[in-house]
């Protein structure tokens, strides 16, 4: 019986890593620069491997829909779905003859597009001719938009019956009101069905353009070889313009609440405010302060006010989520309907005595070892860095981010910390979303 080449890529890939010893957490210094079209990329060697993995970013997310919810999410789609006249079978199995893998993902600040390829020219080559073709020639095949479009409505229809999915809906949409953040990625139905082949093509000319992305390679190259697939990947694009800026994110003005009738046995509780943008000068005051809070799983406050002490829920969580603008502050929990609203008082009532006081000196310190200790897996291999080195670019970090991430964690005194919640988190202001029977 014949191998594949798919499975004869794997198996060699599982040998050669049994046969090496453990990455190192310590990694080469980030290169950046930028393509002669105006692309900036971001390098880290890592020759442990014989692969390479490209991510490459466009400001290009759901904020740029334009008053047409779920464009920008269509227009990502539809780019792997035909392009160059090849149609979506004929590109995979072109992947596949050479055992690359692309993936990709629509959020509300960018669209993302990876490549994963063995790094001989033979097989790197032919993968990385075809990604480019993608993202610079696709098709929007009206076959291809209507089968996607009728997908997208389905996943919708689908949604509406998943309480969690409702609430996440409404709180957004709340939340940012007339900002572009308010633009639900997965669009409408109403918005789906209005978009035709010219407006996915004029979102590609306007988004898809070398200024307006960031190029992001780890892998078994060095810095001239690495330019050079730079340059081959987004020389087709049109320079263009970056995205303007979003506007800024107002503060809500007062608290919020809204109640969403829905036919589940549980009701889904979301509470929150704006938050911080990605480059926030509070940005690891809060994040420690929100590890202690609801973000370190079993061990935060909300944990064991919610689920350990009163059995109100299985889990109750925190997180900020910075974008280039100010991204969500949010609280969230499932509980029984008839549960609801002693789980709200305790949710509100912890917020509340931890703002006010902050945590404990034993709480920042045991946050501080889990937050550091844990620091090496998060780039323990090529595609954990690969996701920090988009990030860096997209947000414009400084490339030493990763470097100094622990001793910035380690600096903060409880002070600090107890500043940046009471500055930042007005607990008298929140938005709280409840969706659920009874």
């Amino acid at each position: 019986m014949a191998i594949s080449f798919d499975k004869l890529l794997r198996a060699s890939l599982w040998v050669i890593a049994c046969l090496m010893p453990l990455q190192s957490a310590a990694m080469a210094p980030i290169a950046h620069w930028q393509t002669d079209n105006g692309a900036r990329v971001y390098f880290v060697p890592a020759p442990e491997l014989p692969m390479v993995d490209v991510q490459i970013v466009f400001n290009a997310g759901a904020a740029r829909d334009g008053g047409q919810p779920g464009l920008a999410q269509l227009t990502h789609t539809l780019l792997d779905k035909g392009a160059g006249g090849l149609s979506a079978d004929e590109i995979a199995q072109r992947l596949e003859g050479v055992g690359a893998r692309i993936g990709g993902n629509s959020l509300r600040d960018m669209a993302t597009f990876s490549l994963r390829s063995l790094n001989d020219d033979k097989y790197l080559q032919p993968a990385l001719d075809q990604f480019a073709t993608l993202l610079a020639d696709p098709d929007f095949n009206p076959a291809d938009l209507k089968r996607e479009r009728e997908r997208m409505l389905v996943a919708l229809q689908y949604a509406q019956q998943k309480p969690g999915e409702v609430a996440e809906r409404a709180f957004y949409a709340a939340l940012y009101g007339e900002h572009p953040y308010a633009s639900p990625p997965d669009g409408t139905a109403e918005s789906l069905n209005a978009i035709d082949r010219e407006a996915l093509q004029r979102f590609h000319e306007r988004f898809y353009v070398a200024r307006n992305a960031v190029v992001a390679i780890v892998g078994a190259l060095d810095r001239r070889a690495a330019e050079r697939l730079a340059e081959a990947l987004v020389k087709r694009l049109p320079a263009g313009e970056p995205a303007p800026a979003l506007p800024e994110v107002p503060e809500l003005q007062a608290a919020r609440e809204q109640r969403i009738e829905h036919p589940a046995s549980q009701t889904h509780i979301q509470v929150g405010q704006p938050g911080i943008h990605r480059t926030d000068p509070d940005y690891f005051a809060l994040y420690v302060g929100n590890y202690i809070l609801g973000g370190g799983g079993l061990v935060s406050r909300l944990s064991n006010e919610i689920r350990e002490q009163r059995g109100l829920a299985y889990s109750a969580y925190s997180y900020f989520l910075p974008m280039a603008k100010a991204g969500p502050f949010q609280l969230g929990l499932q509980t029984r309907n008839d549960q609801a609203a002693e789980a709200l008082q305790v949710l509100r009532d912890t917020l509340d005595d931890f703002v006010a006081e902050g945590p404990t000196a034993a709480e920042l310190d045991a946050a501080k070892k889990h937050i550091t200790g844990g620091h090496a897996l998060r780039i323990d291999s090529n595609r954990k860095i690969l996701e920090y080195l988009a990030v860096i670019g997209f947000y414009d970090l400084p490339l030493d981010y990763l470097e100094t991430f622990n001793s910035k964690i380690e600096a903060l005194s409880l002070e600090q910390v107890r500043d940046a919640l009471q500055r930042r988190i007005q607990p008298d202001r929140m938005l709280t979303v409840l969706v659920g029977g009874g």
